[in-house]
């Protein structure tokens, strides 16, 4: 599993590797089931703190991508991945709105804004 940190970024650790993970079990790309790293073993490839693995952890657990069983490990839950989408779709509409509002402080229109939105998307598509 290959997780990327960036101390640059802004965003706490924790927060890179949640979100890292949550992505790839969204995807697919990690399936029900599947054996997460130890946090301890986490913690020493990414050289960051056990606290900083823990952390993730418990919240991808709390929030329904994991489930931990002591002594065993950490899965991906065997939940709805649909449900589990919905979190990312909630968190693209937060950023659209975020959007939005930056885009009306600037006076930028609609059409423009579907326009650059447009050219991002085919960007990222490429």
């Amino acid at each position: 599993m290959d997780l990327i940190i960036s101390t640059s970024s802004g965003k706490p650790i924790y927060e890179q590797l949640k979100e890292q993970i949550k992505d790839k079990i969204i995807s697919g790309e990690l399936e029900p089931g599947y054996a997460l790293p130890s946090m301890r073993d986490l913690a020493k490839v990414l050289k960051v703190s056990l606290i900083t693995t823990k952390r993730a952890y418990q919240d991808l657990e709390s929030e329904g991508f994991i489930i931990t069983a002591v002594g065993k490990g950490s899965f991906v839950s065997s939940n709805d991945i649909g449900l589990l989408s919905e979190y990312k779709l909630k968190e693209m509409e937060e950023n659209l709105h975020k959007a939005v509002k930056q885009a009306k402080l600037c006076k930028v229109g609609l059409d423009e804004m579907q326009e650059i939105l447009s050219m991002i998307y085919q960007e990222e598509s490429e």
